[in-house]
């Protein structure tokens, strides 16, 4: 099996882990964090140390994946890895029990969970988030960096932007957009195109107020 690292220590780390581990094809050599002592371990894996211990790893490592929940902090890890090794190959991570259709793109350095759906014909970015029991419908375009939260359904020909979130238990109606860096509320559903940096949320879900560049989805 191909030697991989896991970006992160944290909650989702642990779910990303249990997804790796039933794949079965890739073996975690360790976790990468900074923030955290090296030799701490999660779910019987050690981190490594920061990224740092990139630089001191040879080619016996095939790649690694980013488990950082907030959408801004797993571009800006992305980048910072990519100035430490330009050519590091990001792998993607799909549940076993992920239903997955036909003619299905999904970029580099995404994760698809436990009993989430994506229908024929969609195309997923890199770095997203598709989490637990979400559900996404035919012919979506899903941009890089974002995050469908579990129990979240996109209908059919929804578009949603790089950097955005559609939050726990979230619905989309077909044929929508979502602008880049939004947030769409839990359990709220949308009825129209949301803007660019948008917090959206209500029922029906409207504008309530903008965000700026960087913003944390977790408040």
């Amino acid at each position: 099996m191909n030697n991989i690292v896991i970006f992160g220590s944290g909650g989702h780390s642990k779910v990303i882990i249990d997804i790796v581990e039933k794949m079965g094809i890739y073996n975690i050599t360790g976790l990468i964090d900074g923030s955290k002592e090296a030799g701490t371990e999660v779910l019987g894996y050690k981190v490594l140390g920061g990224l740092n211990v990139l630089k001191e790893m040879d080619e016996d490592i095939h790649g690694g994946i980013v488990a950082v929940g907030d959408n801004w902090r797993r571009y800006q890890t992305v980048q910072s890895i990519k100035n430490v090794r330009e050519s590091f190959n990001f792998i993607s991570a799909i549940h076993p029990s992920a239903v997955i259709g036909k003619n299905i793109t999904i970029a580099e350095g995404t994760v698809v969970m436990a009993n989430a759906v994506i229908n024929p014909d969609t195309t997923v970015g890199s770095h997203c988030i598709i989490n637990t029991k979400s559900s996404v419908d035919h012919d979506c375009r899903i941009g890089n960096f974002v995050t469908v939260a579990p129990g979240a359904t996109l209908a059919g020909t929804v578009k949603i932007g790089d950097h955005s979130v559609i939050s726990l238990g979230a619905n989309v109606i077909h044929n929508l957009s979502i602008g880049e860096h939004s947030v769409i509320g839990a359990g709220y559903t949308v009825l129209k195109n949301i803007d660019a940096y948008t917090v959206a949320y209500g029922s029906p879900a409207k504008e309530i107020r903008k965000r700026v560049l960087g913003d944390k989805f977790f408040k």
